[in-house]
């Protein structure tokens, strides 16, 4: 990998100074400069011409939504928000993902790991993403209304879907296409604990179908999306003829928790041969091997392809390992859900 520059906004000069330090300890990475607001960022993009941007939300003079609209508008590129992973930060966060912000990262707390270097991986890992990433996917999404109009589904479907980075926004485009009476869609996507409640309120408020935030013990039904709660395993279980979502505290798998994996495993030993798996952008590899298992006990599977994902990561495993029936661009998951489920 090419070294790429990193410009650091932030109001706070400790904030700055320990960025500057995770970032400059990586050869992947150089600090070209850091801002203290964005008026000062704006003069320094056009002279140092970074190649990936961290932006804090709160800062004076102009917040980072604002400066990433005008960023997204003007000259488009990888941002990586710095956000406080809070109940009440997440609706801003989940804004900044919607304007076409690759990913976010918390702040650190006195509860952050920094001695063992688990805050700076996460850094990384997060500018990684960024690096690679497919900034026009990101800033491109699928009309925002449903014009699907079909009859009863067909009885006992259930459909899949994992996703990771970039999945908030690619999921919205999904299920906005998706009729009411929908077969239930249950979600694992990798999100903080204080995220994934905004997150369904959030697709709740532009879907046909009804978005919530699976909670422990709950029969899913159609015409409901399920996502899974961050921190948390969502796994399926079949009790009689209905499917009731378990949340675990389980190890995590792949590095994540919720896991894809998890997820699609759980779905193929309940509803086996009627489920139909669905891989979105995202960084990683998890769930790759679970849908390949999908897909080899007669399982529909659909990954999302290579041009419209703004990280070509998991749904790329998935097609590398065979996993995945169907490469389709975003704007046409939703058709194939409805050709398999209606």
């Amino acid at each position: 990998m090419t070294e790429k520059s990193v410009l650091i906004i932030d109001d706070s000069a400790l904030m700055r100074a320990i960025l500057t330090d995770i970032i400059s300890s990586d050869s992947r990475f150089v600090v070209c400069g850091s801002a203290q607001d964005p008026y000062v960022a704006r003069d320094m993009i056009k002279k140092l011409n970074p190649d990936i941007l961290t932006l804090d939300i709160e800062m004076p003079r102009m917040n980072g939504i604002s400066f990433l609209r005008n960023v997204m508008r003007l000259r488009p590129m990888p941002v990586v928000m710095i956000s406080t992973l809070t109940h009440a930060g997440a609706p801003q966060t989940l804004e900044a993902l919607a304007l076409g912000a690759i990913d976010f990262i918390g702040k650190p707390t006195q509860h952050t790991d920094m001695a063992s270097g688990v805050y700076r991986d996460q850094v990384i890992s997060k500018l990684v993403a960024a690096s690679l990433a497919n900034v026009h996917a990101a800033n491109i999404h699928v009309p925002a209304s449903c014009s699907l109009h079909v009859s009863s589904p067909k009885a006992g479907k259930v459909c899949a879907i994992g996703s990771s980075t970039g999945g908030t926004e690619a999921l919205k485009d999904v299920l906005m296409m998706l009729p009411s009476n929908c077969p239930p869609i249950v979600v694992a996507q990798h999100i903080p604990e204080a995220f994934s409640a905004s997150l369904a309120n959030r697709l709740n408020g532009c879907c046909p179908m009804n978005v919530t935030e699976a909670q422990e013990g709950q029969f899913i039904e159609s015409g409901t999306v399920y996502i899974a709660k961050g921190g948390k395993h969502l796994i399926i279980n079949k009790i009689g003829t209905k499917y009731r979502c378990n949340l675990t505290d389980d190890i995590e798998v792949n590095m994540h928790r919720p896991s894809v994996e998890s997820l699609f495993d759980s779905v193929l030993n309940s509803v086996g041969g009627n489920a139909m798996a669905v891989m979105l952008t995202g960084m990683g590899k998890d769930g790759a091997q679970a849908m390949l298992r999908m897909r080899e006990q007669g399982c529909y599977t659909v990954a999302q392809d290579e041009a419209t994902s703004v990280v070509w990561g998991m749904p790329g495993a998935a097609v590398k390992v065979g996993a995945a029936v169907d490469q389709v661009a975003l704007k046409d998951v939703a058709s194939k859900i409805i050709d398999y489920c209606y």
